[in-house]
């Protein structure tokens, strides 16, 4: 093999590489909106009437 041949195979598994960096970053970004969202919203219905009980739950899925 050229060096030529293994510098541009070289450069296509970084970018490879680089790209699936970006994908796992995206999905922690993701992920961590979730979390965030998750936890700003409990505040907000923690105070909420439920819409269903258990018992509601149990007899529609028995």
């Amino acid at each position: 093999m050229s060096i030529e041949v293994e510098i541009k195979d070289m450069k296509k598994q970084l970018a490879e590489i680089s790209k699936k960096l970006d994908e796992l970053l995206y999905e922690r970004e993701i992920i961590s909106l979730m979390k965030i969202s998750e936890k700003s919203l409990s505040k907000f219905l923690e105070n909420e009437p439920d819409i269903y009980k258990m018992n509601d739950l149990k007899k529609r899925y028995k």
